[in-house]
Protein backbone atom coordinates (compact mmCIF):
# COMPACT_ATOMS: atom_id res chain seq x y z
CA UNK A 1 0.00 0.00 0.00
CA UNK A 2 3.01 2.48 0.86
CA UNK A 3 4.49 1.39 -2.32
CA UNK A 4 1.76 2.46 -4.28
CA UNK A 5 1.46 5.51 -2.71
CA UNK A 6 4.81 6.56 -3.58
CA UNK A 7 4.44 5.42 -7.19
CA UNK A 8 1.30 8.12 -7.38
CA UNK A 9 3.34 10.52 -5.54
CA UNK A 10 6.07 10.34 -7.72
CA UNK A 11 3.45 9.84 -11.05
CA UNK A 12 1.91 13.32 -10.41
CA UNK A 13 5.34 14.91 -9.29
CA UNK A 14 6.00 13.93 -12.67
CA UNK A 15 3.31 15.29 -14.59
CA UNK A 16 3.05 18.83 -12.70
CA UNK A 17 6.92 18.71 -13.61
CA UNK A 18 5.99 18.00 -17.22
CA UNK A 19 3.45 20.08 -17.15
CA UNK A 20 4.85 22.93 -15.73
CA UNK A 21 8.15 22.56 -18.43
CA UNK A 22 5.31 22.72 -21.33
CA UNK A 23 3.93 26.09 -20.01
CA UNK A 24 7.33 27.73 -19.56
CA UNK A 25 8.94 26.33 -23.09
CA UNK A 26 5.38 27.56 -24.93
CA UNK A 27 5.73 31.29 -22.80
CA UNK A 28 9.22 31.21 -23.75
CA UNK A 29 9.23 30.30 -27.30
CA UNK A 30 6.15 33.06 -27.61
CA UNK A 31 8.41 35.92 -25.94
CA UNK A 32 11.28 34.60 -28.51
CA UNK A 33 8.98 33.93 -31.48
CA UNK A 34 11.95 32.14 -33.08
CA UNK A 35 9.22 31.21 -36.46
CA UNK A 36 10.53 34.12 -38.55
CA UNK A 37 13.75 33.75 -38.25
CA UNK A 38 13.38 29.77 -38.80
CA UNK A 39 11.59 31.14 -41.91
CA UNK A 40 14.94 32.24 -43.01
CA UNK A 41 16.81 28.27 -43.02
CA UNK A 42 15.86 27.17 -45.88
CA UNK A 43 17.48 24.00 -48.10
CA UNK A 44 16.46 25.59 -51.34
CA UNK A 45 19.65 27.75 -52.52
CA UNK A 46 21.46 25.66 -50.47
CA UNK A 47 21.03 21.59 -50.78
CA UNK A 48 19.00 22.03 -53.76
CA UNK A 49 17.44 24.91 -56.31
CA UNK A 50 15.63 27.66 -55.20
CA UNK A 51 12.13 27.54 -56.42
CA UNK A 52 11.20 29.38 -59.67
CA UNK A 53 7.85 31.16 -58.42
CA UNK A 54 6.57 31.44 -54.30
CA UNK A 55 5.46 28.83 -52.82
CA UNK A 56 1.02 28.14 -52.94
CA UNK A 57 -1.34 25.10 -53.67
CA UNK A 58 -2.36 22.00 -51.55
CA UNK A 59 -2.22 19.41 -54.66
CA UNK A 60 0.79 17.15 -52.61
CA UNK A 61 1.38 16.38 -56.03
CA UNK A 62 2.78 19.46 -56.87
CA UNK A 63 5.15 19.05 -54.30
CA UNK A 64 4.44 22.37 -53.02
CA UNK A 65 1.36 24.08 -50.33
CA UNK A 66 0.40 27.54 -49.78
CA UNK A 67 1.68 28.99 -46.27
CA UNK A 68 1.90 32.22 -43.97
CA UNK A 69 5.46 33.29 -43.74
CA UNK A 70 6.84 35.59 -45.74
CA UNK A 71 9.82 34.78 -45.18
CA UNK A 72 9.81 30.87 -45.49
CA UNK A 73 8.28 31.72 -49.17
CA UNK A 74 10.70 34.52 -50.32
CA UNK A 75 13.63 32.05 -48.50
CA UNK A 76 12.90 29.19 -51.20
CA UNK A 77 12.94 31.03 -54.22
CA UNK A 78 15.65 31.32 -56.72
CA UNK A 79 15.96 35.73 -56.05
CA UNK A 80 18.27 34.89 -53.39
CA UNK A 81 20.65 33.38 -55.83
CA UNK A 82 20.85 36.50 -58.32
CA UNK A 83 23.89 37.20 -59.79
CA UNK A 84 24.73 41.43 -59.81
CA UNK A 85 26.56 41.14 -63.26
CA UNK A 86 22.80 39.82 -64.84
CA UNK A 87 20.27 43.07 -65.57
CA UNK A 88 17.72 41.36 -63.03
CA UNK A 89 13.85 42.05 -63.17
CA UNK A 90 11.04 41.49 -60.51
CA UNK A 91 8.04 40.42 -62.08
CA UNK A 92 4.99 41.17 -59.34
CA UNK A 93 0.96 40.40 -59.78
CA UNK A 94 -1.63 38.27 -59.41
CA UNK A 95 -2.57 34.59 -60.37
CA UNK A 96 -1.68 35.59 -63.96
CA UNK A 97 1.36 36.48 -63.39
CA UNK A 98 2.26 33.66 -60.81
CA UNK A 99 0.88 31.20 -63.47
CA UNK A 100 -2.18 29.44 -63.14
CA UNK A 101 -2.46 26.42 -65.20
CA UNK A 102 1.17 27.18 -66.81
CA UNK A 103 4.43 25.45 -65.98
CA UNK A 104 7.61 27.13 -65.18
CA UNK A 105 9.18 27.53 -68.58
CA UNK A 106 5.31 29.11 -69.61
CA UNK A 107 4.93 31.43 -67.14
CA UNK A 108 6.13 35.29 -67.85
CA UNK A 109 9.37 35.20 -66.86
CA UNK A 110 9.42 31.74 -67.97
CA UNK A 111 9.32 33.21 -71.25
CA UNK A 112 11.43 36.38 -70.92
CA UNK A 113 14.24 34.02 -69.80
CA UNK A 114 13.92 32.10 -72.98
CA UNK A 115 14.19 35.21 -74.74
CA UNK A 116 17.61 35.40 -73.42
CA UNK A 117 17.60 39.32 -73.67
CA UNK A 118 20.54 41.44 -72.97
CA UNK A 119 20.57 45.25 -72.65
CA UNK A 120 23.99 47.11 -71.60
CA UNK A 121 25.44 44.22 -72.30
CA UNK A 122 23.83 42.45 -69.31
CA UNK A 123 21.86 39.64 -69.54
CA UNK A 124 18.20 39.91 -68.47
CA UNK A 125 17.11 37.36 -65.96
CA UNK A 126 13.21 37.87 -64.60
CA UNK A 127 11.96 36.97 -61.37
CA UNK A 128 8.71 35.59 -60.83
CA UNK A 129 7.79 37.18 -57.78
CA UNK A 130 4.43 36.91 -58.18
CA UNK A 131 1.41 35.37 -55.88
CA UNK A 132 -2.10 34.72 -56.42
CA UNK A 133 -5.12 36.74 -55.56
CA UNK A 134 -5.64 40.30 -56.30
CA UNK A 135 -4.79 42.85 -53.78
CA UNK A 136 -1.58 45.35 -54.85
CA UNK A 137 -1.56 45.19 -51.01
CA UNK A 138 -0.26 41.81 -51.11
CA UNK A 139 1.89 42.80 -53.93
CA UNK A 140 3.32 45.69 -51.87
CA UNK A 141 3.72 43.54 -48.76
CA UNK A 142 5.86 40.76 -50.74
CA UNK A 143 7.74 43.38 -52.34
CA UNK A 144 8.38 45.40 -48.96
CA UNK A 145 10.31 42.47 -47.99
CA UNK A 146 12.28 40.97 -50.83
CA UNK A 147 13.29 44.37 -51.14
CA UNK A 148 15.39 44.55 -47.41
CA UNK A 149 16.92 41.23 -48.77
CA UNK A 150 18.70 42.26 -52.61
CA UNK A 151 18.19 44.66 -55.36
CA UNK A 152 17.10 44.42 -58.78
CA UNK A 153 17.29 46.70 -61.58
CA UNK A 154 13.56 46.79 -62.49
CA UNK A 155 10.27 45.94 -61.19
CA UNK A 156 7.46 44.86 -63.40
CA UNK A 157 4.15 45.13 -61.73
CA UNK A 158 1.34 43.85 -63.53
CA UNK A 159 -2.43 45.01 -62.18
CA UNK A 160 -6.02 45.01 -63.25
CA UNK A 161 -8.87 46.56 -62.03
CA UNK A 162 -9.96 43.93 -59.64
CA UNK A 163 -6.75 44.24 -57.75
CA UNK A 164 -7.68 47.60 -56.99
CA UNK A 165 -10.70 48.28 -54.30
CA UNK A 166 -9.50 49.43 -51.48
CA UNK A 167 -12.36 47.28 -49.44
CA UNK A 168 -11.06 43.77 -50.65
CA UNK A 169 -7.28 45.11 -50.20
CA UNK A 170 -7.37 42.74 -47.06
CA UNK A 171 -8.86 39.60 -48.05
CA UNK A 172 -5.73 37.31 -49.01
CA UNK A 173 -5.20 35.10 -46.65
CA UNK A 174 -1.45 36.18 -46.97
CA UNK A 175 -2.65 39.50 -45.56
CA UNK A 176 -5.14 38.45 -42.68
CA UNK A 177 -2.66 35.95 -41.50
CA UNK A 178 0.04 38.91 -41.33
CA UNK A 179 -1.43 41.63 -39.53
CA UNK A 180 1.19 42.81 -37.44
CA UNK A 181 3.42 43.37 -41.30
CA UNK A 182 0.50 45.04 -42.51
CA UNK A 183 -0.17 47.50 -39.86
CA UNK A 184 3.67 48.45 -40.41
CA UNK A 185 3.04 48.89 -43.95
CA UNK A 186 0.19 50.70 -43.12
CA UNK A 187 1.72 53.14 -40.60
CA UNK A 188 5.42 53.28 -42.98
CA UNK A 189 3.34 54.74 -46.16
CA UNK A 190 0.35 56.09 -44.72
CA UNK A 191 -2.13 54.01 -46.22
CA UNK A 192 -5.93 54.60 -46.31
CA UNK A 193 -6.30 51.18 -45.00
CA UNK A 194 -7.67 50.17 -40.97
CA UNK A 195 -5.50 48.79 -39.17
CA UNK A 196 -7.87 47.20 -36.99
CA UNK A 197 -9.51 46.11 -39.45
CA UNK A 198 -11.46 43.18 -38.84
CA UNK A 199 -9.90 41.50 -42.28
CA UNK A 200 -6.80 41.14 -39.83
CA UNK A 201 -6.50 38.19 -37.95
CA UNK A 202 -6.30 39.12 -33.77
CA UNK A 203 -3.46 37.59 -32.24
CA UNK A 204 -3.25 36.72 -28.49
CA UNK A 205 -0.53 35.57 -26.54
CA UNK A 206 -1.53 32.49 -27.05
CA UNK A 207 -1.28 32.44 -30.76
CA UNK A 208 3.24 32.98 -30.63
CA UNK A 209 3.38 29.90 -28.40
CA UNK A 210 4.45 26.95 -29.85
CA UNK A 211 1.55 25.08 -29.77
CA UNK A 212 -0.03 28.39 -31.69
CA UNK A 213 2.47 28.05 -34.18
CA UNK A 214 2.33 24.41 -34.82
CA UNK A 215 0.47 24.93 -38.10
CA UNK A 216 3.54 27.54 -39.34
CA UNK A 217 5.75 25.08 -38.03
CA UNK A 218 4.26 22.20 -40.28
CA UNK A 219 3.98 24.17 -42.84
CA UNK A 220 7.96 25.32 -42.69
CA UNK A 221 8.74 21.26 -42.38
CA UNK A 222 6.84 20.69 -45.13
CA UNK A 223 8.20 23.16 -47.82
CA UNK A 224 11.61 21.44 -46.98
CA UNK A 225 10.65 18.58 -47.00
CA UNK A 226 9.39 18.80 -50.59
CA UNK A 227 12.78 20.60 -51.83
CA UNK A 228 14.19 17.04 -52.84
CA UNK A 229 10.98 15.92 -54.78
CA UNK A 230 10.44 19.58 -56.71
CA UNK A 231 14.39 19.91 -57.71
CA UNK A 232 13.78 15.86 -59.03
CA UNK A 233 11.11 16.60 -60.62
CA UNK A 234 10.31 20.66 -61.39
CA UNK A 235 6.93 20.12 -60.43
CA UNK A 236 4.93 23.05 -58.35
CA UNK A 237 1.33 22.76 -60.08
CA UNK A 238 -0.15 19.93 -61.83
CA UNK A 239 -1.59 21.00 -64.54
CA UNK A 240 -5.14 19.27 -64.68
CA UNK A 241 -8.36 20.29 -66.52
CA UNK A 242 -10.44 23.18 -66.29
CA UNK A 243 -13.27 24.82 -66.92
CA UNK A 244 -12.78 27.53 -69.92
CA UNK A 245 -13.84 31.20 -69.43
CA UNK A 246 -17.51 32.59 -70.05
CA UNK A 247 -17.93 33.57 -73.20
CA UNK A 248 -21.82 34.46 -72.74
CA UNK A 249 -23.58 36.50 -69.82
CA UNK A 250 -26.51 37.83 -67.88
CA UNK A 251 -27.63 41.42 -69.02
CA UNK A 252 -26.24 42.28 -65.42
CA UNK A 253 -23.68 45.18 -65.72
CA UNK A 254 -22.90 45.37 -61.91
CA UNK A 255 -19.44 45.71 -60.73
CA UNK A 256 -18.08 45.20 -57.06
CA UNK A 257 -21.86 46.30 -55.93
CA UNK A 258 -21.83 49.81 -58.36
CA UNK A 259 -24.19 49.95 -61.47
CA UNK A 260 -23.41 51.52 -64.39
CA UNK A 261 -24.98 54.84 -63.45
CA UNK A 262 -22.19 54.83 -60.82
CA UNK A 263 -19.38 56.71 -61.26
CA UNK A 264 -15.81 55.25 -59.89
CA UNK A 265 -13.97 57.47 -58.20
CA UNK A 266 -9.92 57.16 -57.51
CA UNK A 267 -10.46 57.31 -54.34
CA UNK A 268 -12.33 53.80 -53.98
CA UNK A 269 -9.18 52.61 -55.82
CA UNK A 270 -6.00 51.69 -54.31
CA UNK A 271 -3.63 54.14 -55.94
CA UNK A 272 -1.74 54.88 -52.90
CA UNK A 273 -0.71 51.41 -52.93
CA UNK A 274 0.29 52.15 -56.36
CA UNK A 275 2.14 54.80 -55.22
CA UNK A 276 3.62 53.15 -52.21
CA UNK A 277 4.84 50.60 -53.71
CA UNK A 278 7.10 53.03 -56.18
CA UNK A 279 8.79 54.18 -52.46
CA UNK A 280 9.12 50.82 -51.16
CA UNK A 281 11.62 49.82 -54.28
CA UNK A 282 13.73 52.26 -52.83
CA UNK A 283 15.38 53.74 -55.80
CA UNK A 284 14.51 50.74 -58.10
CA UNK A 285 12.35 51.75 -61.15
CA UNK A 286 8.94 50.62 -61.49
CA UNK A 287 7.10 49.75 -64.92
CA UNK A 288 3.53 49.51 -63.95
CA UNK A 289 1.26 47.49 -66.55
CA UNK A 290 -2.07 47.41 -66.72
CA UNK A 291 -2.82 43.39 -67.68
CA UNK A 292 -4.47 41.75 -70.30
CA UNK A 293 -7.96 40.89 -70.16
CA UNK A 294 -9.91 38.35 -72.26
CA UNK A 295 -13.03 40.26 -74.40
CA UNK A 296 -16.12 37.98 -75.24
CA UNK A 297 -18.51 37.82 -78.29
CA UNK A 298 -21.36 36.36 -76.82
CA UNK A 299 -24.40 36.65 -75.39
CA UNK A 300 -24.27 40.02 -73.58
CA UNK A 301 -20.93 40.85 -74.55
CA UNK A 302 -22.06 44.58 -75.71
CA UNK A 303 -22.65 44.90 -71.91
CA UNK A 304 -19.52 43.09 -70.41
CA UNK A 305 -16.01 42.47 -71.18
CA UNK A 306 -15.96 39.43 -69.42
CA UNK A 307 -17.32 37.45 -66.26
CA UNK A 308 -15.73 40.41 -64.52
CA UNK A 309 -16.15 43.61 -66.03
CA UNK A 310 -19.06 45.17 -67.34
CA UNK A 311 -17.65 47.67 -70.26
CA UNK A 312 -18.49 50.68 -68.52
CA UNK A 313 -16.41 49.93 -65.24
CA UNK A 314 -13.56 48.80 -67.18
CA UNK A 315 -13.73 52.12 -69.63
CA UNK A 316 -13.59 54.08 -66.38
CA UNK A 317 -10.95 52.13 -64.86
CA UNK A 318 -8.83 52.92 -67.56
CA UNK A 319 -8.84 56.55 -68.27
CA UNK A 320 -8.75 56.63 -64.22
CA UNK A 321 -5.36 54.85 -64.53
CA UNK A 322 -4.40 56.68 -67.30
CA UNK A 323 -4.55 60.01 -65.61
CA UNK A 324 -3.48 58.73 -61.89
CA UNK A 325 -0.06 57.34 -63.95
CA UNK A 326 0.21 60.79 -65.86
CA UNK A 327 -0.07 62.76 -62.55
CA UNK A 328 2.03 60.64 -60.45
CA UNK A 329 4.78 60.15 -63.56
CA UNK A 330 4.54 56.34 -63.61
CA UNK A 331 6.42 54.48 -66.00
CA UNK A 332 3.41 52.35 -67.20
CA UNK A 333 2.10 50.77 -70.10
CA UNK A 334 -1.72 49.57 -71.07
CA UNK A 335 -1.81 46.03 -72.44
CA UNK A 336 -5.32 45.33 -71.50
CA UNK A 337 -6.55 43.84 -75.50
CA UNK A 338 -2.77 43.16 -76.29
CA UNK A 339 -4.07 39.00 -76.03
CA UNK A 340 -6.26 37.25 -78.67
CA UNK A 341 -9.21 36.02 -76.51
CA UNK A 342 -8.52 32.59 -77.86
CA UNK A 343 -5.38 32.62 -75.68
CA UNK A 344 -6.96 33.11 -72.33
CA UNK A 345 -8.23 29.83 -70.22
CA UNK A 346 -10.29 29.77 -67.32
CA UNK A 347 -10.35 33.18 -66.26
CA UNK A 348 -10.44 36.47 -67.43
CA UNK A 349 -6.74 36.96 -66.93
CA UNK A 350 -5.26 33.69 -67.17
CA UNK A 351 -3.34 32.98 -70.23
CA UNK A 352 -2.48 30.09 -72.46
CA UNK A 353 1.42 29.45 -73.06
CA UNK A 354 0.73 30.91 -76.36
CA UNK A 355 -0.57 33.89 -74.81
CA UNK A 356 2.33 34.24 -72.14
CA UNK A 357 4.60 34.13 -74.77
CA UNK A 358 2.90 36.99 -76.57
CA UNK A 359 2.74 38.68 -73.43
CA UNK A 360 6.26 38.27 -72.92
CA UNK A 361 7.19 39.45 -76.25
CA UNK A 362 5.06 43.19 -75.12
CA UNK A 363 6.95 43.17 -71.89
CA UNK A 364 10.53 42.38 -73.46
CA UNK A 365 10.11 45.13 -75.63
CA UNK A 366 9.40 47.56 -72.68
CA UNK A 367 12.07 46.12 -70.73
CA UNK A 368 14.93 46.51 -73.70
CA UNK A 369 12.80 50.36 -74.11
CA UNK A 370 12.90 51.30 -70.43
CA UNK A 371 15.19 54.48 -69.80
CA UNK A 372 18.19 53.60 -67.52
CA UNK A 373 18.31 57.09 -66.10
CA UNK A 374 18.39 57.36 -62.50
CA UNK A 375 15.01 57.82 -61.11
CA UNK A 376 13.98 60.78 -59.09
CA UNK A 377 13.49 60.18 -55.25
CA UNK A 378 9.70 59.82 -53.86
CA UNK A 379 7.24 61.43 -51.48
CA UNK A 380 5.76 60.34 -49.27
CA UNK A 381 3.39 63.14 -49.22
CA UNK A 382 1.02 60.04 -51.29
CA UNK A 383 -2.12 61.99 -51.56
CA UNK A 384 -4.78 61.69 -54.40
Amino acid sequence: MNDMRVTWRFLLRVVIKTAALFVLINIIFAVADPVPTLGRVSIYNRLVPGRERLPYGEDPASYNLSMNSIEAMIASHAVNRMDTTDYNVWVIGDSSVWGILLDNADTLTGQLNAADLNTEGRRVRAYNLAHPILSVTKDLMLLDYARTLAQPDLIVWLITLDSMPYRDQLEPPLLRENPVRVRSLIQTYQLPLHPNSEQLADRTFSDYTLVGQRRALADWLRLQLYGVAWANTAIDQVVRDYTPRANDFESDPSWNSYTQETEIFPSVLAFEVIQAGHFAARGVPVLVVNEPIYRADGTNSDVRYNAWYPRWAYDQWRTILNDQATAFEWNFIDLWDAISPNEFTDSPVHLTPLGSHQLSALIASAIMDYPKSAVKPLSLDMGI
